[in-house]
């Protein structure tokens, strides 16, 4: 099969899970066909919550190979994460020496970081086995391997380049199956002094936002705090920092020291509390179940509001387009049931999926030149973090009579 369902959890083992949240089955959210394709295979989508570390998950596995041989995201096509990721580089730079020292970087992507990190100094090295993507990364300057950051990984980078002070891992570490062995394995490639930094979206912030669209089969993991600290203390390493940052509607960025009992700042302590009010944390299954079951209300809400303004549009005659084929997109067409008839085309700049099909429809995507092409009345912005910039370049549309809706984090029509 290419996928199998996990009973037991994927951080601390234990086979104390329970389902907390189910969404309709989707096709693989960054899987775009060439043709339009109801008929695409299928998977099922819930959370299931560990009693035992409170680790929110989902315990469908789908074949790492069929996820990301064939990735198509990249980091550079979006000025917005461009940006991020320079601010990201120098607040690195700036807190660790990194001139002639080893930054790895787990899921490097398109090098976006570590070229920044590179001109910094450092010695950097990516690892992405979207092999395209790392060939090009590769081809541009930042040495990227098309391999999965496992120890046989590990065991090639010590032999070649020796142990690195910083690893970096940005929307990644919710990607793996193993995450005790990554860590491990990250532990094994830094210097004694070493740290590593990941960003990643945060449990809190997807269920207060209602960003359930976030949820989807590349994201096997769902991140807060109070799972992770004991996670890695089993392996001799500490949390010394985690802080918010605004991407995808709401992330952290943690930082974890290679050595042992390092006090922590204040911010853990302060997620943490949050956290528990929120039944986030061991013991406090009741109330996890009452915030997903909020969660679950609060998707049914959204979904009566947008099919309500598009369905409005449609019933008057009007064209409706979507804005960015971001892979949450499959997650929202197919749990508001607009994956066939509820949008005519989306536009994306993404050169690699124009030309393509959403996953599971016949919706095409199309360069931003076929809005004054197509000429929609409507416009639902898919990429929704990315909504204010999306916006000023609707001004035209807009000022000449045509509607925006943003979906989330709130439902909001411009």
């Amino acid at each position: 099969m290419t996928y199998r369902v996990r009973e037991d959890c994927r951080l601390c083992g234990s086979s104390s899970l329970t389902k907390v949240l189910e969404l309709p089955k989707t096709p693989l959210a960054n899987e775009f066909p060439a043709a339009p394709n109801v008929d695409q295979e299928k998977f099922p989508l819930w959370l299931a919550a560990c009693g035992a570390c409170a680790h929110v998950q989902l315990p469908v596995v789908v074949d790492p190979e069929r996820l990301f041989r064939e990735y198509v995201y990249v980091s550079g096509t979006s000025p917005v994460f461009v940006e991020h990721f320079r601010k990201y580089a120098a607040e690195l730079a700036a807190y660790y020496w990194l001139p002639d020292r080893l930054v790895v970087e787990i899921g490097s992507n398109d090098g976006t970081l570590l070229q920044f990190l590179k001109s910094a100094g450092a010695k950097v090295l990516g690892i992405d086995p979207a092999t395209k993507i790392a060939e090009a990364a590769s081809a541009s300057g930042v040495e990227t391997w098309p391999t999965f950051f496992d120890n046989q990984t590990v065991d090639t980078i010590l032999a070649r380049h020796g142990r690195a002070s910083l690893v970096v891992a940005n929307n990644v570490f919710a990607h793996a199956d193993d995450l005790p062995g990554i860590a491990r394995a990250v532990q094994r490639l830094l210097n004694p002094e070493g740290v590593f930094v990941f960003e990643v979206s945060y449990l809190a912030d997807v269920i207060k936002g209602t960003l359930f669209d976030t949820i989807y089969h590349e994201h096997i993991s769902y991140h807060a705090l109070a799972p992770l600290i004991p996670m890695f203390a089993s392996l001799g390493m500490s949390v010394v920092d985690a802080k918010r940052v605004d991407t995808h509607g709401g992330s952290i960025r943690v930082t974890v020291s290679a050595e042992r009992d390092v006090p922590a700042e204040a911010s853990v302590e302060a997620l943490l509390l949050e956290e528990f009010e929120m039944g986030l944390t061991p013991g406090r299954g009741d109330v996890m179940r009452e915030t997903f079951g909020t969660l679950a209300q609060a998707i049914a809400t959204r979904k009566r509001g947008v099919r309500s303004v598009l369905g409005d549009a449609r019933a008057a005659g009007k064209r409706v387009a979507g804005y960015g084929a971001p892979a949450k997109a499959t997650t929202l067409l197919h749990a508001f049931g607009l994956e066939i008839g509820g949008i005519d085309f989306v536009v994306d700049d993404s050169p690699h999926k124009q030309g393509r099909y959403l996953p599971g429809t016949s919706i095409p995507i199309l360069p931003s030149s076929a809005i004054g092409e197509r000429k929609p009345d409507v416009i639902v912005v898919l990429a929704w973090n990315f909504a204010a910039s999306i916006l000023e370049k609707l001004a035209s549309f807009r000022e000449a009579g045509g509607v925006v809706v943003v979906p989330l984090p709130d439902l909001t029509i411009y």
